[in-house]
């Protein structure tokens, strides 16, 4: 049983040390740079609104052909909404409505983390609507994800019980595709936080050096925790691969 496998033991306390400490990271950075004002002294929602404002992100002719028959509309006649996230760091973008849920404290506070935040969803909405092959995938395999892990786990966990090495293969099989929904999230996350860069300049909402680096440093700690995820997923899946093997 892998409950009482040291390499399994070895395997969530490596998990632990990864997702922990890029967790401590965003954290750090999200309570450094919220606590420092942006130079153009704009909230969250007013720099979510700023970027649609003075970028062609958020255009009629841009936006995905579902939000253009459903004629959906925000403010100042863009098609991206902008609404209210409970929580904390709860923040998202939803290509189904095209809209971008901000939280309380990034909504409200005119803070370079605020900016950073928002921005970087922005940049999600920005590769919807250049229809982004990765997040096109990504997207795809949403529906898949949903109930493979609990599939996986179940299959594997009844191959180790009646001792049927082709079950626990496939159980890893059907774990591979959250395996490979999180690896793909990566670069678009990644390229979010580019996007996020560059709308922020191309809206002129960079005045600084320091709004800059403190932009940078929160979607670094933020894509950190993608990379965490990542690799806890490979990790998990040659673990279970290794249990097959061992047990052919």
């Amino acid at each position: 049983m892998p409950f009482f496998d040291p390499i399994y033991l070895l395997l969530i306390i490596v998990t632990l040390v990864i997702s922990g400490g890029a967790q401590l990271y965003v954290s750090s950075a999200y309570k450094k740079w919220s606590g420092v004002r942006n130079a153009v002294n704009l909230n969250g929602a007013q720099v979510g609104q700023a970027i649609v404002d003075r970028t062609p992100l958020g255009d009629f002719v841009n936006a995905p052909k579902s939000i253009q028959a459903a004629g959906q509309f925000g403010t100042n006649g863009s098609t991206i909404r902008f609404q209210r996230a409970s929580g904390q760091l709860t923040d998202h973008y939803d290509p189904r409505t095209h809209a971008v849920s901000l939280s309380d404290g990034v909504a409200s506070q005119p803070s370079v983390a605020a900016m950073a935040i928002v921005a970087h969803e922005l940049g999600h909405a920005q590769q919807h609507e250049q229809s982004s092959i990765l997040m096109t995938m990504r997207s795809l395999l949403v529906p898949a994800v949903q109930f493979s892990p609990q599939i996986a786990y179940l299959m594997i966990f009844l191959g180790l019980i009646l001792r049927v090495t082709g079950l626990i293969y496939l159980g890893a099989l059907v774990y591979g595709l959250m395996v490979l929904f999180t690896v793909v999230t990566l670069p678009v996350e990644i390229d979010a936080s580019r996007r996020a860069l560059a709308l922020l300049r191309e809206s002129n909402l960079i005045q600084d050096e320091r709004d800059a680096s403190g932009a940078r440093q929160v979607l670094t700690a933020a894509a950190l925790t993608y990379v965490a995820a990542a690799v806890t997923a490979v990790l998990t899946l040659l673990y279970y691969l290794s249990l097959a093997n061992r047990r052919r």
